[in-house]
């Protein structure tokens, strides 16, 4: 049973019970689910939890926007994209507490990166709005004409994880918006106010009623919600961002329907450190990109692969760096549950009883809450070991040292995931041969595995998923084509 309870979203207050907001209305549940500080473990709030007829009922609130939304002129929607960024940049200190709060992520990244990020996204895909257009092809026959319309699908579905709220939460609606549909957004369960705030910025610039949804729900509810969200008539297209695991199971749902998906997925990301490498600045960025938000970010830094000429210099500039930026004087990662924690030690002693060595890093110490790890560098881990394959979501990194470039490419791709890799070379020309070489979907030549910015497609190959976000990529993901032919 739901009732309604009032707008205050829209003048940016914030409600002591996180509500669902359905159809211009935020929405209480007779459900509701604790939302825990995974740094301290208290139950900050609570929040409303969609059953399966509240989320048909937001499904339905989209589809009655629609037909209104998708033609709405181009300048309309970019202004409302403008003045949703600009709240946004207004409204940051604000949502970046929420993120710290919920994800126990630090500063720097909540509120100094995601926020920051995500309303520059905001912003280039308002300027991407008008460049939005069909063709004039040349027909074959004479006295044939065709025009071939970009059209928007209708309902999207959009799934997004915890770990980076704004910035995947914002993305899995605003390139949908943009371009002409309306959507339902389905929060992850431990940062529902963080997915609240996304719905309260868009209603805030004016966003129509209908047109973004925003629901969340228990845990246990999880199959029933998305399946019957999935299989709903309205439903056009889904896009979702998480574990392989579960999008396999969307995408298989959605296949069942004929539904095109969008998927970003896990990743098993390599940084290649090549013997011409700055030695310091891959340190750094590799250090970055392994243990950034406790290494709970799919483009995470697992492998670092480097030259045997200088395996040893750079294995004590790794030691050396990962001390000076995670030692005993800085506060320790905090893992959004101790399932997480759970997992990494457990990856990693079992490697080691394999015959795996610790770098850097007590994987049995133990800090002040269950939830938080220190970063463990691991050497001589080989295929036999759970620790080579799995993607550990968590503040583990494993190095391996090769002979040869050929060999440390072929490393690279020795896994089922494709989403992102580094190449550190002071040789631009072998950067470039080395980033073809690798079967990923971005590769960033000296700088870490963890990058994502507005104006570049971001998506995975082989089992990261298929699809891209952002840019004009991002845009054309939520257009279909229509021809349509006439004769003189």
């Amino acid at each position: 049973m739901s009732h309604t309870n009032g707008t205050n979203g829209a003048n940016g207050q914030t409600p002591s019970v996180i509500p669902l907001q359905i159809g211009g209305k935020e929405v209480e549940t007779d459900l509701s689910f604790d939302v825990v500080n995974p740094a301290t473990g208290k139950t900050m709030w609570k929040s409303a939890a969609a059953s399966k007829q509240d989320a048909i009922a937001a499904v339905e609130a989209a589809q009655k926007a629609f037909p209104a939304w998708s033609k709405t002129k181009p300048a309309a929607r970019r202004d409302i994209f403008l003045k949703a960024a600009d709240i946004l940049s207004k409204r940051g200190d604000e949502l970046g507490e929420y993120m710290e709060t919920e994800t126990g992520a630090p500063g720097a990244f909540a509120g100094g990166f995601n926020v920051p990020t995500s309303v520059e996204m905001l912003r280039d895909i308002a300027g991407r709005i008008v460049t939005i257009s069909g063709s004039l092809p040349v027909c074959g026959h004479e006295g044939t004409n065709a025009i071939v319309y970009k059209e928007p699908y209708g309902v999207i579905l959009g799934i997004a994880p915890w770990n980076a709220p704004y910035i995947l939460g914002f993305r899995s609606v605003a390139y949908a918006l943009a371009a002409g549909n309306t959507t339902v957004l389905k929060a992850s369960e431990l940062s529902p106010r963080c997915f609240w705030a996304i719905g309260s910025v868009f209603k805030e610039a004016g966003l129509p009623d209908g047109c973004l949804n925003v629901i969340a729900h228990r845990t246990q509810d999880a199959a029933e919600i998305t399946t019957a969200l999935i299989e709903h008539p309205s439903i056009k297209k889904i896009n979702f961002t998480g574990s392989t695991a579960v999008g396999s199971i969307i995408a298989a749902t959605a296949g069942k329907h004929l539904k095109p998906c969008l998927m970003e997925l896990g990743g098993k990301a390599s940084a290649i450190v090549l013997a011409d490498a700055d030695l310091k600045k891959a340190a750094t960025q590799c250090v970055l990109g392994a243990f950034l938000h406790g290494g709970q970010v799919c483009m995470s830094t697992e492998r670092i692969i480097v030259h045997t000429s200088i395996a040893t210099a750079f294995t004590d500039e790794l030691k050396s760096t990962a001390s000076a930026m995670f030692g005993s004087s800085a506060p320790s990662p905090v893992l959004v549950s101790p399932a997480g924690v759970a997992k990494n030690r457990k990856l990693v002693s079992e490697a080691v009883s394999q015959g795996a060595k610790i770098l850097s890093g007590d994987p049995d110490a133990r800090e002040s809450s269950d939830t938080r790890m220190r970063p463990i560098i691991v050497e001589n881990v080989d295929r036999k070991m759970d620790l080579f394959s799995q993607e550990s979501f968590g503040p583990t990194v494993s190095v391996y040292v090769v002979s040869s470039e050929e060999e440390a490419v072929a490393l690279a791709n020795e896994t089922e995931y494709g989403l992102t890799a580094a190449v550190f070379t002071e040789n631009l020309s072998t950067g470039l041969r080395v980033a073809r070489a690798i079967e990923s979907g971005a590769v960033h030549i000296n700088s870490m595995t963890i990058h994502d910015e507005p104006n570049l497609p971001h998506g995975g190959v082989k089992m990261s998923g298929f699809g891209r976000f952002n840019a004009s990529a991002g845009l054309e993901e939520f257009l279909r084509l229509k021809t349509v032919t006439f004769q003189d």
